[in-house]
């Protein structure tokens, strides 16, 4: 199976099961709100809004390689764990960078909006 095939079955069912081993030791990581190294902080990462967060839904509407990068555009919607429940809805696109061992050393997303756009989902009532 080869990364793309992971990452496809990954995104089916984000956040669960996740595939960590395809990701390198030392991998970097950037979104909007957050930037850090390692596989363990990401997994934090992932388990925190696993934790925290309902009904989580991440559609992948494209993935592509060219060379030694991958990259996947995708919407992610979930509720927020406050009383009203507000649902947040993130479009973006991430870019992956992967090593000679085809695991993923870099890991960027980018989002369609502003983060405060994005925060200012929760807002709304």
């Amino acid at each position: 199976m080869t990364v793309l095939d992971i990452l496809e079955q990954d995104y089916q069912h984000f956040p669960k099961n996740q595939t960590f081993e395809i990701y390198g030791a030392n991998v970097f990581f950037k979104d909007p709100l957050n930037e850090f190294r390692g596989v363990d902080r990401y997994k934090k990462m992932i388990g925190f809004l696993d934790q925290w967060f309902g009904n989580i839904q991440l559609t992948l509407h494209q993935i592509y390689r060219q060379e030694a990068t991958i990259r996947t555009d995708w919407t992610l919607c979930m509720t927020c764990p406050l009383p009203w429940q507000p649902r947040l809805k993130i479009s973006g696109y991430s870019l992956l960078e992967l090593d000679e061992q085809e695991l993923v050393i870099s890991h960027i997303d980018y989002w369609h909006d502003a983060p405060l756009k994005v925060l200012g989902q929760v807002f709304r009532f």
